[in-house]
């Protein structure tokens, strides 16, 4: 393994939301984590399953935030529900859109046809859109039941904001779920559209993935056979990662994104240096005095040994450092 973890990839795919900037505002060291990777001359490819803005959107957006990004660095799950549709339909084809004009755009170009009622109507493609209405839902709806294909650009149940978590596209997929009894294709990460895409984009032969969500950004990486690097600046947890199952584990732990210039080996999940963990099925005893984020490390080697994680006793003050609730 390379000795920073920076070296041991061609390419690093950046998750957007949570992970590089909340809503209007840069996360701490994301610009500079960039800035090191574009030094090193190792591609960097913005990889979104937000569908609500185009390419030259975000990587505007991007700019403005103070960090570097053109449009042809950017993969959106508008562009992978996009390349879906065209897979599927026939040219001219009218698809439903929910959504914003980006996404109407993306289906534009793959030469179909957006509309935004159901007659008529193909198939149904939703993304997020902060305008969307029951008239959208319920003209979607019609369509799903008349028989239209359905493709979610992404089914994210939470969008990380400045604000707080607020609803994802999947929250209001689940409506139309539960309306008409129908499951969507799947464009977004954790599903492989977006994940492809991204990695024939950045010509990558030894990417990495990093992202702040365990259910779509690491499980994601595992589906494609990639490595991951898992934030805590977003959605997932110190919790949820000891908890996560196969399917969602990260090849690495770290804060930030400023991580991606130390050592890989001092990020990889697995027993560290300062920490005793003695471990079994019944429980996992904490003792030692280390940096929280290596006891996350090692905690995470030692819940993983086991079917099911067994409950961590003790109540080391680095464990509430995590966010961590040890039984007494």
């Amino acid at each position: 393994m390379a000795d920073r973890l920076l070296d041991a990839y061609d390419a690093l795919l950046f998750d957007l939301d949570g992970t590089v900037y909340r809503g209007g505002q840069v996360i701490d060291g994301a610009a500079e984590a960039v800035a090191a990777a574009r030094a090193e001359r190792t591609t960097v490819r913005f990889v979104t399953n937000n569908a609500s803005r185009s390419p030259d959107q975000v990587a505007e957006h991007l700019t403005r935030l103070g960090v570097s990004a053109t449009a042809d660095e950017v993969s959106t799950s508008a562009q992978a529900a996009a390349v879906v549709l065209a897979g599927r339909l026939e040219q001219g084809d009218h698809v439903l859109v929910l959504g914003t004009s980006a996404l109407a755009a993306e289906i534009t170009g793959v030469g179909l046809v957006p509309v935004r009622t159901a007659d008529g109507a193909r198939a149904v493609v939703q993304g997020l859109s902060p305008d969307l209405s029951w008239n959208d839902l319920a003209e979607a709806s019609v369509a799903i039941r008349a028989g239209a294909l359905w493709v979610a650009c992404n089914v994210d149940r939470t969008l990380p904001t400045e604000r707080g978590l607020l609803p994802g596209n999947g929250s209001l997929v689940a409506a139309l779920r539960h309306a008409t009894e129908q499951e969507p294709e799947v464009a977004g990460k954790p599903a492989t559209p977006l994940m492809d895409e991204s990695v024939r984009a950045s010509g990558a032969r030894h990417p990495l993935v990093v992202g702040d969500r365990l259910d779509t950004d690491i499980e994601g990486a595992v589906a494609a056979g990639l490595d991951s690097l898992l934030v805590l600046t977003g959605v997932s947890t110190a919790a949820d990662v000891i908890a996560a199952g196969p399917e969602a584990r990260p090849t690495y732990i770290a804060a930030d994104l400023g991580a991606i210039t130390a050592p890989a080996d001092d990020l990889a999940i697995g027993p560290k240096p300062g920490w005793d963990l003695r471990s079994g099925p019944d429980e996992i005893a904490v003792t030692g005095d280390g940096d929280p984020l290596d006891l996350l490390r090692a905690l995470c080697a030692a819940s993983w040994a086991f079917p099911t994680p067994p409950p961590i006793t003790g109540d080391h003050p680095a464990l509430a450092t995590l966010g961590l609730t040890a039984p007494r």
